[in-house]
């Protein structure tokens, strides 16, 4: 198995056995029934679909409805999809959190936090014009360009815009606890997204094959 999806409950602490305070995030991942199986002579490649979420079966569209009843899976928020596992699985598993152990490290993918338009200084980090001396232009971004040549502002200028809200993966991710019975993760330090955000854990793959 390769990864599951979770929901972000919050961050807080635990206490190692040395008595040092270990920074954690505590993701609730319950148990994710398996969809569908891709494989590359139907589909082209090599995938499990995988749902997360219950989801009242009115407010799910019948497209999506007839898709997880021949799966035999109960209605979900979401489909995602994870590389095949080593091992066979078929339509009606599940994946849980059984499959991690303490101290194995994961990728950890995440929305960010949406923090709206913004300007350069919080955007980007400028510093900003002078407070004193009859400044006028604190917080504005200057010259973006030049006259003549090349008469244009290049790609990729740092500019005001939308921030936040962006795919992020934080790598090598330690797990500190598995709880199987409230299907809980406690990983090391801190993940993207916002509370009650979807969080999309997976192994590590290693050169040669998966972890």
């Amino acid at each position: 198995m390769s990864g599951i999806m979770a929901r972000k409950l919050g961050m807080t602490r635990v206490f190692a056995e040395d008595g040092r305070a270990i920074p954690v995030t505590v993701l609730e991942a319950a148990p994710n029934p398996v969809v569908q199986v891709k494989t590359p002579e139907t589909d082209g490649y090599s995938a499990v679909q995988v749902g997360y979420w219950p989801k009242k079966e009115s407010r799910i569209r019948k497209p999506l409805k007839g898709h997880l009843d021949k799966a035999g899976a109960p209605p979900v928020s979401r489909l995602v999809e994870f590389p095949a596992p080593a091992e066979e699985v078929k339509a009606g598993d599940s994946f849980t959190v059984s499959m991690f152990v303490p101290g194995e490290k994961v990728n950890v993918t995440g929305l960010t936090k949406g923090k709206g338009f913004q300007g350069v200084v919080k955007r980007h980090g400028f510093s900003g014009g002078d407070d004193t001396h009859g400044c006028h232009a604190k917080r504005i971004p200057g010259s973006i360009g030049q006259c003549a040549t090349p008469g244009r502002v290049w790609k990729n200028k740092k500019m005001p815009g939308q921030t936040g809200n962006t795919k992020r993966t934080v790598k090598n991710l330690e797990i500190i606890q598995v709880d199987v019975e409230k299907n809980l993760l406690v990983i090391k330090g801190a993940v993207p997204g916002a509370r009650n955000g979807y969080i999309m854990v997976r192994k590590q793959i290693r050169r040669g094959g998966e972890s």
